[in-house]
């Protein structure tokens, strides 16, 4: 299996709990609160070990919640490389209204980082043993990071001789198109973005990434639809798949697991074909678990062998 590495510059402490019911301006008793490490590369990273695969995450970290941050992904066996920073590590506070079944997500925008701390994470990149052969870059991007740091990634990525694997949205996202990402996964606020207009219906969809794909905005780009699966296309190829029908929990994770599964299929030498195959797979998964929980392995599996029965069947 080739080697993996994720980088998230924006990572964050994510607290997870419940109340019975979400009344304003009450002290609201919750449920005992679960804590997990989090982020886009982060949680790439977390979803890859649960679909059999390693990874090296590289993520700035600060103070006491970077030490439980880097603690939890060490309980999770995840091999990780913080970088030190003066500011704390972000927290996500996420609670489930338990009479309505309906999800509550607070973000904080993270600590200002400096140009030495951002510096160090991409250098960071270089220092990975053994060498990482894709590395996937996802999340926003905290204070103090210039808008091109995914493009600043992409040159880095480009020197170590890897491909680029890239998962984030508005300007960092169109500078870094600029450097010919090896793929890019989107949803469809993101082609938009990326276009530079509205897409109007499906015909203009499969046009509009055809022509992003002749523009060099990357070598693949697959499009996230949710229910609806997902649409991959390169120069040479286009796939789409439909999402296998599951009971959903939560959309919360599906589209990090989603880049995990692809991203393990390239690992592994699928085809390109089957790597979509798992990605689907494994964000409908994700679908599956409640709060903000990535998807499980055996649930991937199962889903990834029942969309391959369905696909050569048709």
């Amino acid at each position: 299996m080739k080697n993996i590495a994720t980088l998230t510059i924006n990572p964050a402490l994510d607290i997870n709990t419940t109340v019975e019911k979400v009344i304003p301006e009450r002290k609201l008793r919750c449920g005992e609160a679960e804590r997990e490490p989090g982020g886009g590369g982060v949680n790439v990273s977390r979803a890859i070990k649960r679909l059999g695969g390693e990874t090296a995450a590289v993520y700035p970290s600060g103070r006491e919640t970077g030490e439980l941050f880097q603690a939890l992904l060490d309980q999770e066996e995840i091999r990780n490389q913080p970088i030190p920073i003066g500011g704390m590590t972000r927290e996500s506070f996420s609670v489930i209204e338990e009479s309505t079944g309906h999800q509550f997500r607070f973000s904080t925008p993270g600590p200002v980082l400096e140009e030495k701390d951002w510096t160090r994470c991409l250098e960071e990149l270089a220092r990975i043993f053994p060498k990482p052969d894709f590395v996937v870059a996802s999340g926003g991007i905290p204070p103090g990071v210039p808008r091109d740091f995914y493009a600043r990634a992409a040159d880095k990525v480009n020197d170590l001789g890897a491909k680029m694997i890239l998962d984030t949205h508005g300007k960092p996202l169109c500078q870094a198109s600029e450097k010919g990402i090896y793929l890019i996964k989107a949803n469809m606020s993101e082609v938009q973005e990326l276009l530079g207009e509205e897409i109007r219906d499906e015909s203009h969809l499969e046009e509009s990434v055809n022509k992003l794909i002749r523009k060099g905005t990357s070598e693949i780009l697959v499009v996230s639809l949710g229910a609806a699966g997902a649409l991959l296309c390169s120069r040479e190829e286009r796939y789409r798949f439909r999402a296998p029908i599951v009971p959903i929990r939560s959309r919360v994770g599906a589209g990090d697991s989603m880049v995990a599964g692809i991203v393990t299929g390239l690992a592994q030498e699928y085809s390109l074909q089957r790597a979509l195959m798992f990605g689907i797979a494994a964000g409908s998964a994700a679908v599956m678990t409640p709060g903000t929980e990535l998807c499980r392995g055996e649930d991937a599996s199962n889903l990834f062998d029942q969309i391959i029965k369905d696909d050569q069947s048709e």
